[in-house]
């Protein structure tokens, strides 16, 4: 026979538990519905699925639980921005007071219309060449402008994280809206002012994470035109791997968190002394080794017999010099010589075959008065004055009649 509870009252009040019994009852007798919804949080964890399933028209969202056993049985390819039908049974746990939808059959309806608008977006704004130009990061920035929620972990974590890395970084940082109605628009005015800003250097976009609905306000179209349209160069960080809204490909740097964010802007600084004293270092090898083999290189020269004792070389060739200073004067002496009884021969031939010897064996030369030697002794007829020259001088003389 059951007993029934009396209703409570301000007098006698259920307990907790009593309550929480009496809810989960009454939701146990609801049973099971089919829902139409997109995936917008699918997260495995001990093989069960946790996640979150939202209308496709209005804002309304539940959360779901797929238990391994039935995971099992459904489609491998289920993901987070997939639109499904899904049979589900309301679930209240008591102990920790949540309410949560058991689901026993999923199946895909088609290519989820968040997801089907972002990829449409997504390749107009590619056609449109917005994705294309990527601008390199300064290596040390001046002043680093920071968009994020007020008070948010993101915005302890990009701060923490540079001033950790490069203790002198300066920050100016913008609070806006990360999510919800307003979010686009305050993002959007944080970038302009943070954009006119000359002494920003880079602009950090940074939240922490967050399911496929709330990153959505990130792949507004007229924050992606915005961002594009900035001359600071803009690092996005959104979400963690698995999440790419449009900001992170117009953004010149994607990065996974706002922990990533602040190392991949900020350089380290012990990284950056150990690298100058690596350098150092190894300039200083590299002279020392080099100084080291030009020393050898003299070292080898100098141990050479001929710069060793120069005078060697010298001394060597002194006999070897000598005997060719003898053998040439030798030559040169013969030469002369032969040169000399040459000489001679010929004064002798000479002279032999001078007139002037002719004349000193008693010979004369006759000359006619025109100054002609006298061949023929009818060229002179009697009374013809002659010239003779002798082997020394001359005489006149008178041919007489023969």
């Amino acid at each position: 026979m059951t007993i029934e509870t009396p209703p409570p009252t301000v007098d006698a009040p259920w307990g907790v538990s009593l309550f929480s019994n009496k809810v989960k009852g009454w939701i146990d007798r609801l049973g099971t519905a089919w829902v139409e919804g997109e995936i917008t949080q699918w997260g495995i964890s001990g093989g069960n699925v946790y996640g979150k399933l939202k209308d496709v028209d209005e804002d309304a969202t539940i959360s779901f639980t797929i238990w391994s056993s039935v995971k099992a049985k459904l489609p491998a390819d289920l993901k987070q921005g997939d639109r499904v039908i899904a049979l589900v049974k309301p679930s209240y746990w008591v102990k920790g007071g949540t309410l949560s939808m058991q689901v026993f059959e999923m199946r895909h309806v088609g290519l989820g219309d968040l997801l089907e608008r972002l990829e449409r977006l997504r390749q107009k704004l590619k056609a449109e060449g917005l994705f294309d130009h990527k601008r390199a990061l300064p290596f040390l920035p001046g002043r680093i402008g920071l968009i994020t929620g007020k008070d948010s972990d993101a915005e302890k974590d990009v701060l923490r994280n540079a001033q950790l890395r490069w203790p002198a970084v300066e920050f100016r940082v913008v609070h806006a809206q990360v999510q919800g109605d307003r979010a686009a628009a305050d993002v959007i005015s944080a970038l302009r002012t943070l954009d006119a800003d000359p002494e920003v250097d880079v602009i950090i976009v940074a939240r922490g994470g967050g399911d496929f609905q709330n990153l959505l306000v990130f792949s507004d179209e007229a924050l992606v035109r915005a961002a594009a349209a900035c001359t600071t160069p803009i690092v996005s960080a959104i979400g963690h791997e698995a999440d790419r809204p449009l900001l992170d490909e117009v953004a010149d740097l994607r990065a996974s968190t706002p922990t990533d964010a602040a190392k991949r802007v900020v350089p380290d600084v012990a990284e950056e002394l150990s690298r100058v004293q690596q350098a150092r270092s190894g300039m200083r090898l590299r002279v020392t080794q080099r100084i080291g083999h030009e020393v050898d290189r003299l070292e080898a020269l100098r141990s050479r017999p001929v710069l060793a004792n120069p005078v060697s070389m010298i001394d060597s060739r002194a006999d070897e010099l000598g005997r060719y200073v003898s053998r040439s004067r030798e030559l040169i002496e013969l030469r002369i010589e032969r040169s000399h009884r040459g000489v001679t021969d010929l004064t002798g031939q000479l002279r032999a075959l001078s007139p002037k010897r002719t004349l000193e064996r008693g010979y004369a030369i006759a000359q006619l008065p025109d100054g002609t030697a006298l061949r023929d002794a009818s060229s002179a007829p009697a009374g013809t004055p002659l010239l003779l020259t002798v082997a020394v001088g001359t005489v006149s003389a008178t041919v007489d009649p023969g």
